[in-house]
């Protein structure tokens, strides 16, 4: 994660030479700039190489100026110091046997929103809808309340330093990126000025705790396999064509990750059945359609098998998370004149009625049963799904961006087709999410103390 603090001027093993200036290394650069070009007219081989470096300065420009500052970071500061959690009081874990899925929705407006949207500058237009223009914000009030126990409140500082030195990443579709703009937004507050940083490169998106020499990351793979939708940008394909049995070109970027947290299932949703490329095919047009729920089997195949082969249980923790809904069928909850999840403010509040969104369960199955067949490698399965399908109130609408743009008027106009009630408003649900992926952390983390044991009676 880089090189330790250099040592104190104090201490007498230090070397008395004082620590460059960024100005300093600048004016070294361009020295060395200076002294390539007065090579290059002396020499075509220079001059060959010196080009080669322009255009790969020009081509990977940010990459190089991201590890220039981070280099220059782990050199010039020190990390952040080691936060006391021993100091804090302990922190009170649900049992395991607690079932944190089944609950209720409970308005607080005093101790939420967890951060405010304007104060997270590392959202996106996607999800930023009081900026967009929402009218109403109550959907941000409400907490999650399971049945039988309580759910520790999110605490930045702490799952900071069961992160420290650590690199988690979520894989998947643009609900993982959901998920992981909440997280980044949770923990920002408790980073210094400067010292946090979003980079992406290809399907790899991280940000980085520099004080703590963490990332937490994102990668694009909404399949999880290889397919013809992996391009993080240009994904808006008619005809979306997998390789079940093709993960590497992926996975090879997932490997020593601490914590894996996976998802897949809304990109399934278009068609029944799945086009699937021949193994020893050349080209995509060389596919077969087989179902869904086939496809979706042996797409968990590759996976599991890539995890018990190349993960280190004692290394990293894998999670799953299950379906996010989609609310497209007013009727279900009761609003049969109503259009897709538009003007929608309060959360389903009915408990005692089920509310079928009408999920292919059989997916939800399949996961289950394919995590809890896991012989080597544990994976903890996170339980979205019903919590979240009472949240009708809680997705952008038409308070997003439609190919990079904000929706306009006419666009605006026609609900039906430009709704977005796939992803969600944050600060928003995926906050409750990352709630209990983080108890689920601390849980098998150091940093989650046991509760103080109760006086004898």
């Amino acid at each position: 994660m880089g090189n330790p603090p250099p040592p104190s001027s104090s201490d007498p093993a230090a070397p008395s030479t004082a620590l460059p200036t960024p100005r300093a290394l600048l004016a070294s650069a361009a020295t060395w700039s200076r002294s390539l070009l007065s090579a290059a007219r002396r020499s075509p081989v220079a001059t060959l190489a010196g080009a080669f470096f322009l255009l790969a300065l020009i081509m990977y420009g940010e990459d190089v100026r991201t590890i220039a500052e981070l280099s220059i970071d782990d050199y010039l500061y020190p990390d952040a110091e080691l936060y006391n959690v021993s100091g804090l009081p302990p922190l009170q874990l649900p049992p395991p046997t607690c079932d944190l899925h089944r609950g209720r929705w409970v308005f607080d407006n005093t101790s939420l929103p967890a951060y405010r949207e304007k104060e997270c500058t590392f959202l996106t237009k996607q999800v930023t809808c009081l900026k967009n223009g929402r009218p109403d914000d109550l959907w941000q009030y409400w907490k999650w309340q399971p049945s039988n126990c309580s759910l520790p409140t999110f605490d930045a500082r702490r799952f900071m330093e069961a992160m420290r030195g650590k690199r988690l990443l979520f894989v998947g579709d643009s609900l993982n990126r959901n998920q992981w703009e909440s997280l980044v937004c949770l923990v920002q507050p408790v980073l210094s000025k400067g010292r946090k940083k979003i980079v992406k490169r290809g399907s790899l998106t991280v940000f980085h705790a520099k004080e703590y020499r963490a990332t937490l990351e994102f990668y694009w793979a909404p399949f999880l396999v290889e397919s013809n939708s992996d391009n993080p940008k240009i994904h808006s394909i008619d005809h979306r064509i997998i390789r079940p049995e093709r993960i590497e070109g992926h996975a090879k970027y997932w490997k020593d990750a601490d914590y894996l947290i996976f998802n897949t299932y809304i990109w399934w949703m278009n068609t029944a059945d799945m086009k699937v490329r021949r193994p020893d095919s050349r080209y995509w047009s060389e596919h077969d359609e087989v179902p869904r729920i086939e496809a979706y089997g042996r797409v968990f195949k590759t996976w599991s098998a890539w995890l018990e082969e190349n993960v280190d249980p004692a290394k990293t923790s894998v999670f799953f998370m299950t379906i996010s809904p989609l609310h497209i069928s007013p009727d279900k909850w009761g609003n049969p004149n109503g259009i897709r999840c538009v003007k929608e403010t309060l959360p389903y509040l009915n408990y005692t009625e089920p509310l079928d969104l009408n999920h292919d369960m059989r997916m939800f199955d399949l996961v289950a049963k394919v995590a809890g067949s896991m012989k080597r490698v544990p994976v903890t399965l996170i339980d979205i799904t019903k919590m979240s399908d009472y949240r009708k109130d809680a997705h952008t609408s038409l308070y997003s961006i439609r190919q990079g743009k904000l929706l306009t008027p006419k666009q605006k106009a026609d609900p039906e087709k430009f709704a977005d009630c796939i992803h969600w408003c944050l600060p928003g649900v995926p906050d409750v999410w990352n709630q209990i992926l983080y108890t689920r952390i601390l849980s098998k983390s150091s940093a989650a103390l046991p509760p103080p044991a109760l006086p004898p009676l």
